[in-house]
């Protein structure tokens, strides 16, 4: 480094340690400004990533008929609340149907906690029936589907501090104060997946027809199961069915069967287009988003600028000697 060069570094490292406080302010202003820009697009990619395509190992939803996003919400992100129940025919018939790799019962409408119980099989759980996705237990067993055993979703165990071997009480609905009679044994933990399975109770479909006040009305009729009685197929209901294909074209056979011919179900598939068109409607937020960050970057660059203009204004002189430099 010359002389000439070495002298405008010293009178610049100095001219900053002078003004130390307005050029960490000027530092600070572009730097949040730049990671808002940063962190609105990379939220909003990653966002849309996880809803769409990393949220489950199924490729549709069977269910009541009425909104396929309602479905989707209910079944897959435990968001909203159930659109109705379907005959345990339902779940029967297109589980055997050539092309389904995996027909999972899902039954809800409890909560332990605020946590939503979930009733289900042993399925669900099945990582050479539905791939890495699937959820895999990181601390005891799966339940037995004959006992009143449960599974604890990773954040429901480190939110509550339950561990296995703890008992459990679900309550009826949301309202944690109309707690069942009946009680459930922890079995077992479920591995992180930073999904919604994470906050979920898991518990046999079986214990959910005959947890107390649980009414069953698969023939129209109401149905209160009594200990050790035996539950007919027919009046059995599911809230919805989750649904893994061999190929997609089973499921554009399906989709034509159920959505645009049948007046009885409702199948959202495949679902991360139902996802997409979801964030296809909110996209105007994100962009509302984005333009909002865009003119923080410019109202502080433009503040940058005036600062910048109003300190060489005001430091002529040193400018002068620097020139004589």
């Amino acid at each position: 480094m010359s002389a000439r060069h070495y002298s405008l570094w010293l009178l610049a490292r100095r001219s900053l340690r002078q003004h130390a406080l307005s050029t960490f302010v000027t530092a600070l202003s572009l730097a949040l400004a730049s990671g808002l820009v940063m962190a609105v697009l990379v939220i909003g990619a990653q966002s849309r990533t996880v809803f769409t395509i990393e949220s489950t190992p199924f490729d549709a939803v069977l269910g009541a008929r009425g909104s396929q996003l309602q479905l989707v919400l209910n079944s897959v992100f435990h968001l909203e609340t159930s659109p109705g129940n379907l005959p345990w025919s339902a779940y029967t018939t297109i589980k055997t149907r050539p092309g389904v790799r995996a027909a999972v019962p899902y039954a809800v409408g409890d909560n332990w906690r605020g946590f939503r119980v979930v009733g289900t099989d042993t399925q669900m759980f099945d990582r050479e029936l539905l791939g890495p996705r699937a959820p895999a237990v990181a601390a005891g067993r799966i339940f037995d589907e004959t006992l009143r055993e449960a599974v604890l979703g990773s954040f429901v165990a480190s939110r509550t501090g339950a561990r296995v071997g703890d008992e459990i009480h679900p309550a009826h609905g949301v309202d944690e104060g109309h707690a069942h009679d009946e009680d459930y044994v922890i079995v077992g933990v479920l591995a992180p997946t930073n999904t919604p399975l994470d906050r979920c109770v898991w518990i046999p479909i079986e214990g959910m027809f005959r947890m107390g006040g649980h009414v069953l009305r698969g023939t129209g009729e109401e149905f209160h199961a009594e200990p050790g009685e035996e539950i007919p197929d027919e009046v059995k209901e599911v809230s919805a069915v989750l649904l893994a294909f061999t190929t997609p074209q089973v499921g554009l056979e399906l989709d034509r069967e159920i959505n645009k011919s049948g007046k009885d179900a409702t199948l959202a598939w495949p679902i991360a287009r139902v996802m997409a068109e979801l964030f296809d409607k909110l996209g105007w937020m994100n962009r509302v988003l984005v333009l909002v960050a865009g003119l923080t970057v410019f109202v502080g660059a433009a503040s940058i600028v005036a600062s910048l203009y109003d300190a060489m204004h005001q430091r002529r002189r040193e400018l002068a000697i620097l020139r004589a430099l």
